[in-house]
């Protein structure tokens, strides 16, 4: 296998190609030469089952690997323990419509650790994960990762350690790493290949082979400041705060790595994401022939 490039939603192009549903984007991203998608369900599930059903049908026939992310409000930490159950509905929510469209991966935010040490905070997001977990079982979805995402503000529950906690609870877990996130909060040190080929060693120390080599990941270069860390996203073109991908793409492809990339960029998701295809196959290449 290797790694596979995806949009997290639509780049601004989708409706300038003409495109204007859902439905199309399996065909958009066959054009677009791009193999995943994310679905964005940040400001809630507002897809329904039918709906769900026919475009994972259509991914599914597009040849279109399919992703959820979940509603940005969950609060895996919060020390309320209603916002807590309220966090395990949304994850059952967006399952269920993951389920409904084939998709196996869903993205959680962990939530905040303002109030609260981050030990506790960790424990409390841990707890709540496991609970979900169980419940995805009750109801039959076993299938589906939940994929904690590292962030990028400093006050967010979520730096690499923290998520490679979480993953460690349940071998079903898959950590999301959002590289943008992790350069953001520790301004800008993880633009290196050493600094990320350290992540990729500490991610199989911790998690075992098979996950660390298949992990989700989301990728964009994202503005920070020294006070909060992560500021918004940028694209691309971007020369100031990166970080960069080709030094990534060249672990991945020496290593055999198989995760699956989304592009976060902000509105050209889909061409940064196929750049970034470009370059891990030209790094596969190279690596093929030494």
């Amino acid at each position: 296998m290797s790694a596979l490039f995806g949009p997290a939603g639509n780049s601004q192009s989708f409706q300038e190609m003409g495109y204007k549903k859902t439905i199309q984007v399996p065909e958009y991203l066959n054009r677009m030469g791009l193999d995943i998608y994310e679905y964005q369900c940040g400001h809630g599930v507002r897809i329904s089952e039918k709906a769900a059903q026919e475009f994972g049908q259509e991914a599914k026939e597009k040849g279109i690997l399919l992703s959820v992310h979940s509603p940005y409000y969950i609060s895996l930490s919060s020390v309320e323990e209603e916002k807590r159950e309220k966090g395990i509905d949304y994850i059952i929510q967006t399952a269920q419509a993951a389920h409904a469209m084939g998709a196996d991966r869903i993205v959680i935010h962990s939530g905040s650790c303002a109030k609260i040490s981050r030990e506790e905070a960790l424990s409390l997001a841990g707890d709540t994960l496991l609970r979900a977990q169980k419940k995805l079982d009750e109801l039959g979805m076993e299938e589906i990762h939940l994929c904690p995402e590292t962030m990028g503000k400093f006050n967010q529950l979520g730096d690499f350690g923290e998520v490679m906690a979480l993953c460690r609870l349940e071998d079903r877990f898959i950590p999301c790493i959002d590289f943008g996130h992790l350069n953001a909060r520790t301004l800008g040190q993880i633009n290196s290949t050493d600094a990320f080929q350290q992540l990729l060693t500490t991610m199989e120390q911790v998690l075992g082979t098979e996950r660390a080599h298949h992990f989700h990941a989301h990728f964009s270069k994202i503005e920070y400041t020294e006070k909060g860390g992560e500021k918004r996203h940028l694209t691309f073109e971007d020369t100031l705060y990166g970080p960069e991908f080709e030094p990534l793409g060249e672990l991945l492809a020496k290593g055999n790595y198989s995760p699956r990339i989304i592009c976060e960029s902000a509105g050209t998701q889909a061409e940064d994401a196929r750049q970034m295809k470009e370059l891990y196959q030209n790094a596969v290449g190279k690596a093929e022939n030494q």
